[in-house]
């Protein structure tokens, strides 16, 4: 590729089937945005404990060459996504609406080889391979899996813990029951003998 080269530049669509299938072994740059809606997301929505209206993800996408010295350029794809999905709060139980907002960065390599050799020190961009049908969908819902925490949580205070998760019975209830003693059969027998 000739440094002085310009790449033309590819606008994506935003239909969910037209990023299943880029081409990034193609001499060009790409830029695109659009909405998902969690239903389009499979395995995002079965992390989903409900789904509401406007739940889903804004995605934007942009690729650019990078000039390094002495090697090839390569290509940089930039990923930023923002939106809203609903889990279940792990403090009560409860519907917890989560916002997301993130921003990546990834080198497109021309090698599964490649990859394994690229800098694992380098935490500001990951390997990716280039194909010529890159599933561009696949990559946005693994990052917006990746973005999902462990434990999701209400903000501290805004939620009671579950009453189940104490052992406390029914709202009315003021003494906790206690469990009957195993030892009590064997008190009993000895009265009886």
């Amino acid at each position: 590729m000739n440094r002085n080269q310009v790449l033309p530049q590819v606008e994506l669509s935003a239909d969910p089937s037209a990023l299943r299938r880029v081409d990034f072994c193609a001499p060009q740059s790409y830029r695109g945005n659009g909405f998902l809606d969690v239903p389009a997301l499979p395995r995002v929505a079965q992390e989903a404990s409900s789904v509401e209206s406007g739940d889903g993800f804004d995605w934007q996408i942009e690729t650019h060459f990078t000039q390094s010295p002495g090697s090839e350029p390569r290509q940089i794809l930039q990923l930023g996504l923002k939106g809203r999905i609903h889990l279940v709060c792990q403090r009560c139980l409860q519907d917890c609406p989560l916002d997301l907002a993130e921003e990546r960065q990834f080198v497109i390599v021309a090698s599964e080889a490649e990859a394994d050799a690229f800098p694992m020190e380098d935490d500001q961009q990951e390997p990716l391979v280039a194909s010529q049908h890159f599933d561009l969908l696949e990559l946005i819902e693994d990052e917006i899996l990746l973005s999902l925490p462990l434990i999701p949580k209400h903000p501290e205070g805004t939620c009671k813990a579950h009453r189940s998760s104490f052992g406390e019975s029914g709202a009315g209830s003021d003494e906790l029951e206690k469990p009957e003693n195993p030892f009590n059969i064997l008190k009993n027998m000895k009265k009886n003998s």
